[in-house]
């Protein structure tokens, strides 16, 4: 997991007006997130509203993308199906990208026998270059995946329940365990983050992370109570609505959601947008002097 650990950026993904994948747009913002100190970005996890681009678009930003960052570039292959998550993963080998992440086919529900086939046989025929990270959501058992590590075949696993016991189970057996949830964010017994917030204010996610590492509590308690707020307003809107935003709100090109919000819902976004421009100046500058 060396290069792996610390904070990694959940990226949106920027659309066109036509809803095409913006290239030029996430050129910019590969840019900003390495400019704001992130470890490494995530593309085409849930934030990143993979379900909505062709797996041709997202080999060929994950490709591009690898050559435009300075940091690594994990790779999300989530899919409906197992042949285009392999295919995605190879596309992502070819483009040497620094390791892929699984999560569980998505729309249909599948038992915990019938995951753990999936996870297998992914793992097998996708090899270990790179390394695959499982992506753990609520319809994936902790005993399911404990077991799928202990198969040998994962390198890590990012916890996305925001379950802090599950964490602690993970960790006590020595699992490399990411938080994919800026709530879980404040746990120490994790590697790392892959932060949907991160794509918005990577300054205050770097600096969080410095804090729990140099145990500067008074510093880490301000800068998570900022996170925190963010995380409230978040939470009114679907994924990844109020990242899009923000995101769009640093001068970056974003595009629309790929599913229109409601009018109270667009009325809320706007309130979003007020309380986020006056909020950021203060955060930028308590990130700054952690």
């Amino acid at each position: 997991m060396t290069g792996l650990e610390g904070v990694h950026a959940a990226a949106i993904t920027p659309r066109g007006k036509s809803g095409e994948l913006d290239f030029g747009a996430a050129f910019e913002l590969i840019d900003h997130l390495c400019r704001g100190g992130v470890n490494g970005i995530f593309f085409f996890g849930p934030t990143g509203e993979f379900h909505s681009f062709s797996p041709e678009e997202r080999a060929r930003c994950v490709k591009l993308a690898v050559k435009r960052s300075r940091v690594p570039i994990l790779a999300g292959v989530g899919a409906a199906t197992l042949d285009v998550s392999l295919d995605l993963a190879r596309d992502a080998r070819d483009a040497d990208a620094a390791a892929v992440v699984i999560p569980p086919p998505f729309f249909f529900r599948y038992d915990q026998d019938d995951l753990r086939a999936y996870f297998c046989q992914f793992a097998v025929e996708a090899g270990n270059d790179p390394p695959i990270l499982l992506w753990r959501t609520s319809t994936l058992a902790v005993e399911t995946a404990l077991d799928l590590w202990n198969g040998g075949r994962f390198a890590a696993i990012i916890d996305a329940t925001g379950d802090p016991d599950a964490i602690d189970r993970l960790a006590a057996v020595s699992v490399p365990v990411f938080s994919g949830l800026d709530e879980g964010i404040p746990h120490r017994g994790r590697a790392g983050v892959v932060s949907p917030a991160a794509c918005a204010v990577p300054e205050l996610l770097v600096a969080i992370e410095r804090a729990l590492n140099s145990g500067a509590a008074a510093e880490l308690q301000a800068l998570i109570h900022r996170l925190q707020e963010f995380v409230r307003w978040a939470a009114r809107f679907p994924e990844p609505a109020a990242v899009k935003l923000a995101t769009g709100l640093r001068g970056l090109k974003t595009g629309p959601l790929a599913v229109p919000l409601s009018p109270q819902k667009q009325k809320d976004l706007d309130s979003f947008r007020d309380w986020f421009q006056s909020w950021l100046p203060a955060v930028r500058k308590l990130a700054a002097n952690a």
